[in-house]
């Protein structure tokens, strides 16, 4: 088992990492922030993805439009850096004759090096001439006779939106993004690092317990999204960069090997803007567990199809998992997951997220009405469950979540 990533706690003050506690203990804390009910596996499900400008911007699609994943479907410009030219204090005048010997006035656009003021020379001579040059690319903002300063406006940044996946446009926010909507499979994952990104999915591992090493990496997976099974090592995610693999997905991944991929340690609050060419999914949890064999049978019966994935991972409010998504615009229209689909009830099927059965998978086979109480006196509702491997077990309902099939 790998060791548990830092836990970074408190709120407007340095981060403090939480050290010298027992494997488990760590382990609670973590699952107590990251877990939510509405885990998602499923092999035909409607899924909407809403893509939003970070400022007012203009939308290049409309609604019913079908849409490619790398498709632009929204466009709007930053602001560029506001860049201060004392002008006043680099010709050695006054500041209210700064205007009369600026070149360019606002609104006109400058480059860099060139010439936008120069004072004359001694009786017209170059003798004691001053000039000054942009050192920005830009347009004038304001010209102060105040201050004497310039105020130069760099470039605006363009700032493209993609589609993300692959399907149909069922809205359009004016001025603000769209919402996408595909039918397909997806897989939930609980932990992830990298951003959205696209390739064809390739199964590189023969169980869901078995580790994706360096060995099952091929050079022909360039563009892929490789399926392992119980974890991903330092050494495959360093030759799937190499050979240019777009995503990789396990059951599990050591903290060690993350940060020495990284190359710093991560905390679990929020990822995905990580400076790397490839996104990590996973789907179980710290360390090697092998992933659910629901996920590995579905991802297995993908191979050779085109996937989207996003390793973004946000535990605090506005929960975001990490999610690998397969459009399957034949399956059939009448099947979903309804919004009952993570309602509690018998036959739910549920992961249990604490010990002594971390991790273990079940269905719901009864919902006690009254409390019971826990070792530590708190009085909670608890389920039973019946495990894989027929045990029967109780525990707290916040210990599990929902697993929605589709």
């Amino acid at each position: 088992m790998g060791r548990w990533p830092a836990v970074k706690v408190g709120l407007g003050c340095k981060s403090a990492k939480i050290r010298g506690l027992h494997e488990h203990r760590i382990k609670e804390i973590f699952l107590a922030s990251a877990y939510t009910p509405g885990l998602t596996v499923s092999g035909n499900i409607v899924i909407r993805r809403t893509r939003r400008l970070p400022l007012k911007g203009d939308v290049l699609v409309t609604t019913g439009a079908a849409v490619k994943p790398d498709q632009v479907v929204a466009r709007a410009l930053i602001p560029g850096i506001l860049q201060t030219i004392k002008m006043a204090e680099k010709l050695g005048v006054e500041a209210r004759d700064v205007p009369s010997i600026f070149k360019l006035k606002p609104g006109d656009p400058v480059g860099k090096s060139q010439i936008v003021a120069e004072t004359k020379g001694l009786f017209g001579s170059k003798f004691g001439r001053t000039q000054v040059v942009s050192e920005y690319d830009g347009t004038i903002e304001s010209i102060s006779e105040v201050t004497g300063n310039v105020l130069i406006r760099e470039p605006s940044v363009p700032v493209e939106l993609k589609a993300y996946i692959d399907g149909t446009i069922v809205d359009v926010m004016e001025h603000e993004g769209v919402v996408v909507e595909t039918r397909g499979a997806m897989v939930q994952g609980i932990f992830g690092v990298g951003g959205e990104r696209q390739g064809v999915i390739r199964l590189a591992v023969g169980s869901p317990d078995e580790v994706l090493d360096a060995k099952h990496i091929l050079d022909s997976d360039s563009g892929k999204v490789l399926i392992g099974g119980a974890g991903i090592t330092y050494e495959a995610m360093s030759r799937a960069s190499v050979v240019g693999a777009r995503g990789l997905v396990a059951g599990g991944i050591r903290d060690s090997d993350l940060m020495k991929f990284l190359g710093y340690d991560i905390g679990v609050a929020i990822t995905g803007q990580e400076a790397i060419d490839i996104s990590v999914v996973v789907t179980e949890g710290f360390g090697y567990l092998a992933m659910a064999k629901r996920s590995f049978e579905l991802l297995k019966g993908l191979q050779g199809r085109a996937a989207s994935l996003n390793g973004a991972t946000q535990i605090r409010a506005g929960v975001i998992r990490p999610e690998v998504i397969v459009p399957l615009p034949e399956l059939a229209p009448d099947a979903h997951v309804g919004t009952d689909a993570f309602e509690l009830k018998v036959g739910t099927p549920v992961r249990i997220i604490r010990e002594p059965y971390f991790g273990l998978l079940g269905q719901v086979t009864g919902l006690p009405a009254s409390l019971v109480t826990l070792e530590s006196g708190t009085q909670v509702r608890v389920l039973e469950a019946e495990l894989l491997d027929g045990r029967t077990v109780s525990v707290p309902r916040a210990n599990v979540e929902i697993i929605a099939e589709g």
